[in-house]
């Protein structure tokens, strides 16, 4: 599966990955290979990202959205936070 971040002024992530979880605005989801399609809002919280290989990746986004349509899967973000 693939995984795209974005941020208005750059790219933050672009590569393979086993899946992620995102703060929906109803709760926090994963999304793993074969995930329905799906478009969602997503609100102020943590992402997960879990690589094909390697350690997790996670940050903190102040709200977005996330859209997942075969395998391919792109974080919308408007701030991000890594530190």
């Amino acid at each position: 599966m693939h995984l795209t971040v974005l941020t208005p002024d750059r790219e933050y992530f672009n590569g393979q990955i086993k899946g992620v979880v995102v703060p929906g605005l109803k709760g926090r989801f994963e999304v793993l290979e074969n995930h329905a399609p799906i478009i969602s809002s997503l609100q102020q919280g943590e992402v997960n990202i879990i690589p094909v290989a390697g350690d997790r990746l996670k940050f903190r986004i102040s709200n977005g959205f996330i859209e997942v349509l075969n395998n391919e899967v792109a974080l919308l973000v408007n701030g991000l936070n890594d530190e």
